[in-house]
Formats: structure tokens, C-alpha cells, sequence
């Protein structure tokens, strides 16, 4: 049984625990961005293939004691590093930290790189090359106050870069965040969804996936097929059964829109390129004045500007009144959610959240307020469906 840490955006980590139980990890243990794990290879697999939330899974090597960069070196130089993957690889080191009294973490990574080439050089006579941007390998140092723990990445890429957008606008979200804030806000396959500032598309090419029942990893490789111990079968027998329960795409009830023609366009194409051309409408439209998909009510689901600067802090300032007026006008029935760094949209829109999540997305501290336009909002009395702020 192995142990690894699956990194993720801090947030959703309990979602995170979820999702890789149902792939068959144990010993489930989540901390700040990211969840303690255990399970085999077909498990580590499964992880990489399925997951819609993580970032990348780390395999753990080593944990130790450490006072100085010596200690490091010396923990990483007894690692049977040949064991794990051929001299023919290219390498790199990553190093991060919380708490660390150590006064460089370039120079520790270059005392973790020479221990691992040292190593190479005493049981093979020669040693990795280096490469910092494509590597084939990656080896995590990951220090606290006083403790090392020594990884290898089982990824590569971040699993967030699904191999689907190829077309992007100002600020978008990550994939692996937009799944997790689509898994927040209640929807299910079926069910209406529409994103009225759909920007390159990630909502709904998230959403998609998810209706499809389709891997998010299934158009990309991996890290662990480059590691010594790749049971390729066990792989290929994985990977096929994905594939298998993916459902045939087709006209799904999912909109978008966008005040923006460049974003339509992006967003369009994404989805074209993505296989996805036919299941979600996209149009250019106002949110101000839009008017919802006839037939049940469904969610409403968008990540808003955030107004960095003042002028458009002022201009959200102006909006935000219109928007609880359009929700209200024409909303009615619909779970609406946004994501925004900007905390004062739920005061200046006029309507109470029933729920508010803390999330990060990089390091900007961010919430998805809920908010449902329950029918009958309009009306005053015992119907009335919505509080107000």
C-alpha cells in the first residue's frame, strides 16, 4: 500500500475526500490544500484519471527529521532513486515550505537535486539530466518547521489542464476549481444550468463532463507511465473502462452567455474542439436582460468581474442594484450562484445568501454566495420568497 498527498485549492478539500474515496483511496486525512491518502497503484491511477477537483497527486517517498540543508541532503541521498525511475529521465526538484527556518529553498532544492544525481552517479555510474520546464520526473520536497517529506509526482501537468481550452479570455478559473465550485452549488446532470458571463466556457465544459459521465483525464498522459513501476496493463484495463461508460453527446440543457463577443467566441470554440459543439447553447446576451431557458427552473452559476480597481469597483458598485433587480424580475425558482472576490455583492444586490463558502482561487481569498429566487419573490407576505439584505 503506498501513501500520497493529492494537492487541490483550498476549499475543497472535504469534496476532495469524496471523490477519491470513490476511486478506492484509504486512510483518508485532509489538511490545508490538499489530502493525506493511501492506496495502490491501480488506486493512484484511478485518482489521476477521475479526479475533477485535484491538482496533482504525489507519491510519498520519505518523511525525516531535519536542522539543515545537510540533513536534507543526506535523508534524499539514501533513496533508491534508480528503483524508481531509468537515468534515461530528465528531472527537476520542487521545493515548497510552511514555517521553515531554512534561509534559501533554491538552495535546498539544489542539495535535494545533487543528492538524487549522487545517488544515480554511485549505483549506476552516470546521472539524470535536468530539465526545469518539460521534465519526465519530478521530485516534491515538501519542508514544515521540522520535518522533510520527499515526493514523486504520479501527474505531470496539473490535472486541471484537461486538454480542452484552447481559447481563454482575462482571468480564468482553473478547472479543477470551477469543478469543485459546480459540485458546491447543488447541480446534477439533467438539471438546467446556465452561466450568464460564461467568459471561455469553464463552467460549462466542466458541466458537460460531468453529464457524460466522462473522465477528465482521458485525453492526456501522465507521469506514473514514465516511473519504473508502470503496470501498463493494469492501466490500459482502467483507462478503458472510462471510456466505456461515456455517454454519446448531445443536446444537453446547458446555456451560456456573454455581454462579450470575444468570450462567446472562445467560449464556442472550446466547446467545438472539446467534442462538446452540440450540447450547450451559447449566445451573446446582457445578464441585466437576458431571459431564463423556458421550462423548469435550474441553476444559475457565474464567476462575476471582481473589480480590482477603483473605477470598476465603482461601476460594480452601480451594477450589483441592477442584478438583484433581474434576479428578482426574472430568476424566480432559480438557484443562483456566484463566485467573486468582491464580499459586497450580496449587500449591494439586495438579496440575503442562504449559503456563503469560503474558497481561494490562487491566493485571493474568494466566496460562492447561494442565493435561491425562491417563486413568488415578487410577491410581499407569507410567499414571499427571498429575503432581503
Amino acid at each position: 500500500m503506498n501513501k500520497y498527498f493529492a494537492i487541490c485549492p483550498r476549499g475543497l478539500e472535504e469534496l476532495l475526500i469524496e471523490e477519491l474515496r470513490s476511486v478506492g483511496a484509504e486512510e483518508l486525512r485532509s489538511t490545508h490544500g490538499g489530502v493525506h491518502f493511501s492506496g495502490d497503484w491501480a488506486v493512484c491511477y484511478r485518482a489521476n484519471l477521475e479526479s475533477r477537483l485535484a491538482t496533482r497527486i504525489l507519491w510519498h517517498i520519505v518523511t525525516g527529521p531535519y536542522a539543515k540543508e545537510d540533513d536534507i541532503y543526506r535523508l534524499a541521498v539514501r533513496q533508491l532513486w534508480p528503483n524508481h525511475f531509468a537515468v534515461s529521465r530528465t528531472m527537476r526538484v520542487v521545493t515548497t515550505a510552511i514555517k521553515c527556518p531554512l534561509k534559501s529553498l533554491d538552495y535546498v532544492t539544489l542539495r535535494v537535486k545533487d543528492a538524487v544525481c549522487d545517488r544515480f552517479r554511485e549505483d549506476l555510474g552516470e546521472r539524470p539530466d535536468i530539465d526545469t520546464r518539460h521534465p519526465d520526473v519530478s521530485v516534491h520536497v515538501f519542508l514544515t518547521e521540522n520535518q522533510c517529506t520527499l515526493y514523486l509526482d504520479t501527474s505531470g501537468q496539473p490535472l486541471w489542464q484537461r486538454g480542452f481550452r484552447k481559447a481563454t479570455v482575462d482571468a480564468p478559473l482553473k478547472e479543477n476549481l470551477a469543478a469543485g465550485i459546480l459540485k458546491l452549488s447543488g447541480w446534477q446532470p439533467g438539471e438546467p444550468l446556465v452561466d450568464p458571463m460564461c467568459g471561455s466556457g469553464t463552467f460549462l465544459l466542466e458541466a458537460v463532463q460531468v453529464a457524460l459521465d466522462r473522465a477528465p483525464g482521458l485525453d492526456r498522459a501522465f507521469a506514473f507511465e514514465l516511473l519504473k513501476r508502470f503496470d501498463a496493463p493494469l492501466w490500459a484495463s482502467i483507462r478503458a473502462a472510462a471510456e466505456a461508460r461515456v455517454k454519446p453527446a448531445g443536446p444537453l440543457a446547458i446555456h451560456g452567455w456573454d455581454i462579450d463577443d470575444k468570450a462567446v467566441r472562445a467560449t464556442r470554440r472550446n466547446l467545438q474542439e472539446a467534442g462538446f459543439g452540440d450540447c450547450v447553447r451559447v449566445d451573446r446576451g446582457d445578464l441585466l436582460e437576458i431571459e431564463p431557458p423556458a421550462g423548469d427552473p435550474g441553476v444559475l452559476l457565474t464567476n462575476p468581474p471582481y473589480g480590482e480597481r477603483i473605477g470598476e469597483q465603482d461601476e460594480l458598485a452601480a451594477f450589483y442594484p441592477q442584478l438583484g433587480s433581474a434576479l428578482k424580475q426574472r430568476w424566480a425558482g432559480w438557484n443562483c450562484h456566484f463566485f467573486t472576490a468582491d464580499l459586497r455583492l450580496p449587500k449591494l444586490v439586495g438579496l440575503k445568501p442562504a449559503r456563503k463558502t469560503p474558497l481561494f482561487n490562487g491566493p485571493l481569498e474568494c466566496r460562492l454566495f447561494g442565493i435561491r429566487m425562491v417563486a413568488g419573490s415578487n410577491r410581499k407576505g407569507a410567499n414571499a420568497a427571498m429575503q432581503q439584505a
